[in-house]
């Protein structure tokens, strides 16, 4: 009688990091509007369209003049109404922040330091330098300047951006389709709420996708291969629950049943050893384990890449910092661990109950530290690499 077959070593972090992206290309292109476009990295550089400013234009308030004065007053510039004329040496016009400077006009005398009786101006201060207060044109980018490079991710400074260089439309890659199937008995029956499920579609929501739920869905081979028939033409499905080694865990044979092949199952991580990354033509499936701190730990380190990577991001895991530990550490073990904590005054707090299942505690962090394989103990008050859980979608 043969024994089972051996299970696969786990992978280190990097390693499966590594062969996640090596197999994800960004998603086609397509054409958005720009205001339409946020979230999105482009699929090609952008460009300006026109030179911004246009003109020379006022930095202040006051008075654009010709010459060392004093001046004459002859008129105004504002914005949308500028000084129709030519300055003269010893001329000026009331000007406007933001208004085009009138020809002939060497500097702005700002309002402060401006002395008008009627239509005479004289100095109050210093005379300022050539060219003092002025915005020159083209100053900002000039029409064919290279402003965002391929992958770019689109936020407000770049939309912004876009828009007054005159940009309308932008190529981007388009956004993912997600399926989330919650895996479980206890799920179906109503034992345990289906917290899993809504847990990762509020993860992933922060990117632009298009998130379907499906189940919970029973531990049974008909209904997980039905389940797994609704995912047809997603970009990526994530499991929850059944991927590890139990009896009831049906995940993995579903999988290869719907034609799907293994590129990797274990990674040596806690909490989330099970983790299970699989592909059928175009869809990518992430096996994440079925307690929710596992799941939100390796939905946070691998579901949000992949997404990100779809997008088209140039680096698209989560960047750690690093901040001194507010407590000592013990020397770990042979998987690494990412351990939840809680940031208060410049310090990470470790919180020090460890159980996968414990929503209180997750709910309480706001940070995961890092601990790699077989590090040594660490004293309080030592840098150690954290990854702060609200802006770890940063690419």
């Amino acid at each position: 009688m043969t024994g089972a077959a051996p299970l696969p070593q786990p992978l280190p972090l990097e390693e499966a990091w590594a062969r996640l992206l090596d197999g994800i290309r960004p998603l086609p292109g397509e054409a958005l509007a720009i205001e339409d476009a946020a979230g999105r990295h482009l699929a090609a550089p952008l460009s300006a369209h026109v030179t911004r400013p246009a003109a020379d234009l006022s930095a202040m308030d006051g008075y654009a003049v010709a010459g060392e004065g004093p001046w004459t007053v002859t008129g105004e510039s504002r914005c949308g109404a500028p000084f129709a004329g030519t300055l003269a040496s010893g001329q000026a016009a009331r000007i406007s922040t933001g208004a085009v400077m009138p020809a002939g006009a060497d500097r702005v005398l700002i309002q402060e330091d401006a002395l008008r009786d009627g239509d005479r101006l004289a100095l109050a201060a210093d005379l300022p330098g050539p060219g003092a207060n002025v915005r020159r044109r083209g100053i900002d980018f000039e029409q064919g300047d290279a402003l965002l490079p391929a992958g770019s991710r689109l936020g407000a400074r770049q939309i912004a951006l876009a828009l007054s260089a005159g940009v309308d439309t932008v190529p981007v890659h388009r956004a993912p389709q997600v399926a989330i199937l919650d895996c479980g008995d206890e799920l179906v029956d109503g034992s345990i709420p289906a917290t899993n499920g809504a847990m990762l579609a509020a993860m992933v929501a922060g990117l632009p996708c298009a998130v379907r739920r499906i189940g919970p869905v029973a531990d049974d081979p008909g209904a997980l291969g039905a389940a797994l028939a609704r995912c047809e033409g997603c970009d990526l499905v994530l499991t929850s629950g059944g991927a590890s080694v139990g009896d009831h865990d049906l995940v993995r044979p579903a999988l290869e049943a719907w034609g799907a092949q293994i590129a990797f199952w274990r990674v040596a991580i806690r909490p989330g050893k099970p983790l299970l990354v699989a592909r059928r033509e175009g869809t990518l499936v992430l096996g994440l384990p079925g307690n929710p701190v596992s799941a939100f730990v390796t939905g946070f380190l691998f579901a949000l890449p992949a997404l990100r990577a779809m997008l088209g991001a140039p680096d698209p895991l989560p960047r750690a910092s690093h901040l001194p530990v507010a407590a000592d550490l013990p020397a770990g073990g042979p998987r690494g661990e990412f351990m939840r904590a809680v940031l208060r005054g410049g310090q990470a707090d470790p919180i020090r109950e460890r159980d996968s299942s414990l929503l209180a505690q997750l709910a309480r962090a706001d940070a995961l530290i890092w601990r790699p394989p077989h590090c040594a103990g660490t004293k309080a008050g030592t840098d150690v690499p954290v990854y702060h859980l609200e802006n770890g979608a940063i690419a």
